[in-house]
């Protein structure tokens, strides 16, 4: 590790929370990699989705925001995030990737031309293929050097680690009435047409950001019209997957949004519908999970812990070896940094109201008692070892 990553990386971990990640790590590379203005945003791992917080530098405001990501979502453009987040190399530059050409991409013909905006250099913070973080870096008159790009690329995979950290659930807050789920009815275009009252209570709770006025009084939050642009673009055939995002609001709980293309009466696209909700017990499984880093049979592995299985009853329900699960359990010990099962459903379960999941249909004694009575019996909540 050089100099350079070491002075970002520093100032890095010195941040209290995602905005103030972004601030710090923004003025460090602006030290190393100057520029004029800057989008600094956490994803949705899962999507890939623009979500809070965002840190938005020397830019206009919120519409100006929404035909950003309006381009990058229906548009044909150059180096698309979503190819940034699987490509071999995580950054790229506009100039550089277009051979100086830089209107072959819509983004650049509709709005950096004219604009002030000479490059563009994008960064996925990403940990593998999943996307903690997007980044775009603007130039108004030079171009981004290779050794630039480089520098960045090599920046993506210890800042979305960082990043992944914040993302990790907070303690729970008070239990308090949360609104049901809300309701939004945008047009064909994009634009607001209806919503109901509790979608306006999940609004109001979400967290500052550039925002898209509407004519319904109030101003649709980037992350919102993301999932509503994403629809759309899966609609037209421009993307697969879902239009889905997971949103932390100031009282630290998680929402989930989803947006779908409702069916038109012609051949034309059709109307979107947005909810917005508490996220639900598979959420926040899913969350946890990845901003602990844990494969998808160490989420498993973990689950049948939490409901007091032994090694030997998660070896049968999963059809795996004892030596195999007991594996899965020390790589679980080791990313969630705990030495014990009861560390480790405290860490997950209790701290961060994941509510427990159906039990798993499974074999066993119909004499013995139920798991969370064994859990006690055997010691195995305490013991600091994963047999």
């Amino acid at each position: 590790m050089n100099q350079a990553h070491v002075s970002v990386l520093s100032a890095a971990d010195r941040a209290v929370d995602s905005i103030d990640l972004f601030g710090r790590i923004s003025a460090g590379i602006r030290r190393l990699v100057p520029f004029d203005s800057a989008v600094w945003t956490a994803a949705d791992p899962e999507t890939g989705l623009i979500t809070a917080p965002m840190l938005v530098e020397n830019l206009g405001s919120g519409e100006g925001c929404a035909d950003y990501w309006a381009s990058e979502l229906l548009e044909e453009n150059v180096v698309p995030f979503r190819e940034l987040t699987r490509a071999p190399v995580p950054a790229a530059g506009l100039r550089a990737a277009t051979g100086d050409l830089p209107a072959r991409s819509a983004r650049f013909r509709r709005l950096f031309a004219g604009h002030g905006i000479h490059d563009e250099l994008r960064v996925a913070l990403r940990i593998g293929d999943r996307p903690w973080g997007l980044v775009s870096l603007f130039r108004g008159t030079a171009d981004f050097a290779a050794d630039e790009v480089a520098l960045l690329a090599e920046l993506s995979q210890p800042l979305a680690a960082r990043l992944r950290g914040f993302a990790r659930p907070a303690p729970a807050p008070t239990q308090t009435d949360s609104p049901a789920p809300g309701l939004i009815l945008f047009d064909e275009s994009g634009a607001a047409l209806s919503i109901n009252e509790e979608a306006r209570q999940h609004l109001a709770s979400l967290p500052a950001g550039p925002s898209v006025p509407s004519k319904l009084g109030l101003g649709f939050p980037i992350w919102v019209v993301g999932a509503v642009l994403q629809a759309r673009a899966l609609a037209a055939g421009l993307d697969h997957g879902n239009a889905r995002l997971r949103i932390r609001n100031t009282e630290g709980r998680w929402l989930s949004c989803h947006a779908s293309s409702l069916s038109g009466g012609d051949s034309g696209p059709g109307p979107v519908a947005l909810i917005i909700e508490p996220a639900t017990p598979a959420d926040l499984a899913a969350l946890i999970a990845e901003a602990h880093g844990l494969s998808s049979r160490e989420l498993q592995v973990t689950q049948l812990i939490a409901r007091g299985l032994t090694t030997a009853e998660i070896a049968g329900t999963l059809f795996l070896s004892p030596h195999t699960v007991r594996d899965h359990i020390k790589a679980v010990f080791a990313k969630v940094e705990v030495s014990s099962r009861g560390e480790l459903v405290a860490r997950l379960f209790t701290e961060h109201y994941w509510p427990a999941l159906p039990e798993p249909v499974r074999v066993s004694d119909p004499g013995s008692p139920p798991a969370h009575a064994r859990i006690a019996r055997t010691g195995e909540g305490t013991a600091h070892t994963p047999a």
